[in-house]
């Protein structure tokens, strides 16, 4: 984004409810300053807090401001060099803080005396709460006429993830929000979606013809979707341990990876057009039965380890976490899309928490060379071509090659070609809210998710909760490891194994 090609968003009034929570004070108000950095914030835009909590509008802006100051002090995700006090005045200035219960009628009502008059009643609500408050909100912000658009101006509501934590609980909350609004209203956020090389991968699948011919089942021999971290649960104990890497990543941030990838070419790139193609892929991926759901996945939980010198914690002696759980902290599985594009390529999704390093990418694996005429060399067999894109934390594309090394001997080596963003593009600072903020500004959809595409990954991933209710063993592996061993059987059996990290 540039101020000088993009226009700043309309004037509106934003709600955050959950005011005083993690999620605003890491994520939404640094996203909002970037904005303002760049110029696309209108200066009729009004931001209200909406908490339990008493404090006035000075306090609120007050607590952001040292918060955000010692953040950009210490170049926390998405900060620039020290924080500017000028930009952070103006931003302060639009700030706002209503006192109230989630659950209290009188709340909504004091809440519409705040929708600004100068931004023509355009309203969103953001709902950075506890996942209960969901359909909570938005009933009470029905009941209180709060999302009727019959005067004029847009009324929009932002649902967080996680989006229900089985298909019947995806299915009762997204009944509970069409029911008081409409599915154009609705903007359920996936922060992935906001990331550069994510929207990335539709620009280079359609728009390179040497992609696109080959991005089909002649070609590919399968895919592999990691979302690997360093980190253990930190505070989130008593979340995760209710979770687990399932319900946490694989129906949200792994399938929209895995739709991205695995899409038709949309009819054009609105957001319609776009989303619908995303849940025709998504709803074509193999319901397994109960006995492959538990051949074609792997759980696995950290235990005590380390990384370099730092001792490290297990799963079970972390914070608010069962001394007996089975939670898993990894999962490994294996998907098949059931269409004409992708008949027979298997899709390997895997996740996990204190893994060996932090990477987040796609490697698409393409099928081996004829390789006879190598038999007279000591090469047995030309390693597989990869396309590899790397979402984080070093985000561009590379593609593995062989070459053959300098001298006599008929010795190959692989060699990369590809770039890296910071390389060749000025990466302004961004937490990855921004993409996703400006658009829900802005009324795009287009990065947003449909009830249609949350219930299709529900419905994908209900065969591996409820095999696993049954019979899911539990994998061992040491914190500061790629995993436990089951996970690298799992391709093991197929011939295959997972690329390296890094």
């Amino acid at each position: 984004m540039t101020r000088q090609t993009i226009p700043a968003a309309g004037p509106c009034t934003l709600f955050l409810f959950g005011a005083n929570g993690d999620l605003v004070k890491r994520l939404l108000m640094p996203a909002l300053y970037n904005l303002g950095r760049d110029g696309l914030l209108d200066r009729n835009l009004r931001i209200v807090g909406v908490d339990h909590n008493p404090a006035t509008a000075a306090e609120f802006a007050q607590r952001l401001h040292a918060f955000m100051r010692e953040r950009a002090d210490k170049g926390g995700e998405g900060a620039g060099k020290g924080l500017d006090e000028k930009l952070w005045a103006r931003l302060a200035k639009r700030l706002d803080y209503q006192t109230g219960d989630f659950l209290d009628p009188a709340t909504y009502t004091a809440l519409a005396k705040r929708i600004d008059k100068t931004s023509h009643g355009n309203a969103i609500f953001y709902l950075a709460t506890s996942p209960r408050f969901f359909p909570e909100v938005a009933q009470r912000l029905g009941e209180a006429g709060l999302l009727d658009e019959s005067a004029g101006g847009y009324r929009r509501v932002v649902v967080e993830k996680p989006f229900g934590t089985d298909l019947a609980s995806a299915e009762a909350l997204n009944a509970c929000l069409l029911k008081v609004m409409s599915e154009r209203q609705i903007y359920r956020i996936d922060h992935y979606l906001g990331k550069e090389t994510v929207q990335n991968i539709l620009v280079s699948r359609f728009s390179n013809g040497l992609f696109e011919s080959f991005w089909n089942n002649h070609y590919i021999d399968h895919v592999q979707i990691t979302a690997a971290e360093t980190v253990g649960v930190e505070t989130r104990g008593a979340f995760y341990d209710q979770t687990g890497a399932l319900r946490d990543m694989v129906p949200n941030h792994l399938f929209q990876l895995l739709a991205m990838v695995a899409m038709e070419p949309p009819a054009a790139f609105g957001a319609d057009a776009v989303r619908g193609e995303k849940a025709k892929v998504i709803g074509a991926i193999r319901p397994w039965s109960a006995k492959m759901a538990l051949k074609n996945s792997v759980r696995g939980q950290y235990t005590a380890g380390k990384q370099g010198r730092k001792r490290l914690a297990g799963y079970r002696q972390e914070d608010r976490v069962a001394a007996d759980s089975q939670t898993e902290t990894y999962v490994a599985l294996k998907v098949m899309i059931d269409n004409w594009r992708w008949a027979g390529v298997p899709f390997y999704l895997r996740t996990g928490k204190r893994m060996s390093v932090r990477d987040t990418e796609i490697a698409i694996c393409f099928k081996p060379a004829p390789y006879a005429q190598f038999r007279e060399s000591e090469l047995e067999r030309p390693k597989p071509n990869y396309l590899k894109i790397q979402i984080q934390p070093n985000e561009g594309m590379w593609f593995d090659l062989q070459a053959k090394r300098p001298g006599p001997e008929l010795v190959m080596e692989n060699v990369e070609l590809g770039f890296a963003y910071k390389d060749f593009f000025k990466m302004t600072p961004a937490t990855g809210y921004e993409t996703l903020i400006y658009d829900c500004l802005t009324g795009d959809q287009t990065l947003f998710q449909r009830a249609d595409n949350i219930e299709n990954g529900w419905r994908a991933v209900q065969p591996f909760l409820d095999a696993w209710a049954q019979d899911g063993e539990v994998h061992e592996y040491p914190a500061g490891e790629d995993g436990p061993e089951a996970g690298n059987e799992l391709l093991a059996r197929d011939k295959r194994e997972w690329h390296r990290l890094g």
